[in-house]
């Protein structure tokens, strides 16, 4: 019955993987019966079994094409010219069938004359299993061209690797996102076990899953916003110490040279006498003693008069009124009261009272006490208002101006910093928080949305350190139980490796962090799930060391073909379908699926979608009746109550 029915052809040749084969010319018809069901017969996209003795080789039809019959034998007699036409199938190998699994690659190849046959439906349901029967599964979707076949992976296969989620807007790739995950917390939030072994973080650029139930409603969240105004919105991450302490960093956010400005950053954070007197109102203003009395007495040939003045306005910034309670006193004595003198040999400052002389550096011993020390004293420092990213800039302000002083750098290759290191630490200081708690807090699923933040630098830097601080404290863990998610949406707008908005030192920092957590994340339990609609954008060593695929909807070549460079998982058939696939729909490619297979998604409830529905805009733009008649009728209304 097999033989008769199921058979389409012979095998006529073989290029390793790609076969060619010769259909059976009563097999040209769109399906077949068989043992009572209807089967679908060969067609481009549709999986074969080429039979090699007992072996049974797996193959999928990637074309077809016709071909006539030339040979010159007298014992064929074709009664029509059309029966010379002779369909040919190229087929590529894809796996073979060992027992009753399904397995990919290439165990033997065929040989000519092979006879193939169309799948039996539990052939058909062998090759789209791709998960054992011990192991966990769920369920994502059904196959676009068998609707009553289900999909189902391995939770092991799927999740415990790096993902990528790809297609452009509107082909539904939040949607798919949302569909993931929520099956997963489905299936195990109320697992004891999964609540205490599991973090998941989504870095949400455009506010799509913070609202409501999406994904799950026990989620801790995040919406962060860079306005001061904006009073309601006061959340802050929490990250740890080590790393507001750590000297790369700030290199890096500062954007130091490597030459000048990070050898400076290095010698301030080493400074064991700044880091142990940063911390009280007396280690503070003896901080501040010893610097203005290297202004004040060490004075060089090209000293700025108001050098004294600038180094109290820098420190205290935007938010001295918080910290240096009183400093505005000092500043307004030093201008009053303070000048520098130079003649042709030397320069000096003097303490004046009106238009005489009360003091110079002469008397050196008076005129530091009541020029500085007594000055210093009368300021009345807010220790307990002072945060960690402060005291950071009180320490590089001051040692800045204390090296400068010194002749250590030169001030127009050291200044720049201060600039950059104000407008950063104010941004910085709006999101985060050192704190040692937990940024779950009891729950498995955090959401930081990003889209309340104006500033594109600042909407790099969240991601980065979060991600980092995450990461570092998962490898001091080092236990195989402790497993980390970092999901990040719209993953171009902190993985793109051609951004000209940044310095190439920032950019190399930015993506050499991400590269080691997906190329060494794994020995940590430590992966990432990737969502873009441009791959082209993102860093191609990054593309490459994902596991598992969810490919919707491309269009742009640029992101067709940076598909093409690093899925080595793709068909031809699969390849050619991206710019057509339907929204919804998507091709999974990867380790957990044994081969492409083209899915819709499973649908999500309203209350779990995200926020990242197409406007209807005939919804905003038409009348409503209702409404219409009854302005109607007001208009009747008011011309009879008119006077004429």
């Amino acid at each position: 019955m097999e033989e008769s029915v199921l058979r389409i052809g012979i095998v006529t040749s073989v290029r390793g993987r790609n076969v060619e084969i010769s259909v059976d010319k009563s097999k040209n018809v769109p399906h077949l019966l068989y043992n009572g069901d209807l089967i679908r017969n060969v067609s481009v996209g549709s999986y074969i079994k080429l039979s090699k003795g007992f072996e049974r080789i797996i193959g999928i039809i990637e074309s077809e094409f016709i071909t006539e019959d030339k040979t010159v034998d007298s014992t064929k007699n074709y009664k029509q010219d059309k029966e010379k036409i002779k369909r040919i199938l190229q087929v590529k190998l894809v796996g073979f069938l060992e027992g009753n699994n399904f397995c990919q690659g290439i165990k033997e190849l065929p040989l000519i004359d092979n006879k193939c046959y169309i799948l039996t439906k539990t052939e058909y349901d062998r090759v789209h299993s791709f998960v054992k029967d011990d192991e966990d599964r769920i369920s994502i979707g059904l196959l676009s061209s068998e609707t009553s076949k289900e999909i189902e992976l391995s939770v092991n296969s799927l999740f415990a690797s790096h993902i990528g989620i790809f297609g452009n807007t509107g082909s539904g790739k939040s949607y798919s996102l949302a569909s993931l995950y929520h099956s997963l917390f489905k299936k195990y939030e109320k697992n004891s076990e999964f609540k205490k072994n599991t973090k998941f973080l989504l870095i949400d650029f455009n506010g799509e899953y913070f609202l409501g139930n999406t994904i799950t409603s026990n989620k801790e969240i995040y919406n962060l916003t860079s306005s001061d105004f904006d009073l309601i919105k006061n959340q802050k991450l929490p990250i740890s110490l080590d790393l507001i302490k750590d000297v790369n960093f700030w290199s890096i956010i500062l954007k130091a040279s490597e030459q000048t400005q990070k050898p400076f950053l290095e010698s301030t954070f080493k400074n064991s006498y700044l880091t142990s007197n940063i911390s009280t109102e007396e280690g503070i203003k003896n901080i501040l003693n010893s610097t203005l009395e290297k202004i004040f007495t060490q004075v060089t040939a090209s000293q700025d008069a108001n050098y004294h003045i600038s180094f109290l306005e820098q420190l205290k910034g935007h938010d001295g009124d918080l910290i240096f309670t009183n400093i505005d006193s000092l500043i307004e004595f030093y201008k009053s009261n303070i000048k520098l003198w130079s003649d042709k040999n030397t320069k000096r400052y003097d303490l004046r009272e009106g238009n005489n002389t009360v003091y110079s550096d002469s008397n050196l011993e008076q005129f530091i006490l009541k020029a500085v020390s007594n000055k210093v004293e009368d300021l009345t420092i807010e220790v307990n208002n002072l945060n960690e990213f402060q005291k950071i800039r009180i320490k590089i302000i001051t040692n800045l101006f204390y090296c400068i002083q010194k002749g250590f750098y030169n001030r127009e290759h050291i200044s720049p910093l201060l600039n950059r290191l104000n407008n950063r630490l104010k941004e910085l200081s709006l999101v985060f928080e050192e704190d040692s708690t937990d940024l779950f807090n009891c729950n498995n699923l955090v959401v930081v949305s990003l889209k309340d933040i104006n500033s594109l630098e600042i909407k790099k830097i969240i991601p980065l350190v979060v991600s980092k601080d995450l990461y570092e404290r998962q490898k001091k863990l080092n236990h195989k139980s402790k497993y980390l998610n970092i999901i990040i949406d719209e993953a171009h707008n902190i993985l793109s490796y051609s951004s000209n908005r940044e310095s190439e030192t920032w950019k190399d920092y930015r993506l050499e962090t991400f590269e080691e957590i997906i190329k060494e994340g794994r020995k940590f339990g430590t992966f990432l799930t990737l969502a873009s609609q441009r791959p082209s954008d993102i860093s191609s060593t990054i593309i490459s060391q994902l596991h598992n695929y969810f490919l919707h909807r491309l269009i742009n070549n640029k992101d067709i073909e940076a598909i093409e460079k690093t899925v080595s998982y793709l068909d031809k058939v699969s390849f050619e379908s991206l710019p057509i696939l339907p929204t919804g729909t998507c091709i999974i490619a990867g380790l957990s699926a044994k081969l492409p297979v083209v899915i819709k998604m499973n649908p999500l409830d309203e209350e779990f979608q995200p926020n990242s529905q197409t406007i209807k805009l005939t919804d905003f733009w038409k009348d409503n009746v209702s409404n219409a008649e009854e302005t109607e009728s007001d208009i009747n209304t008011n011309d009879d109550d008119l006077p004429f």
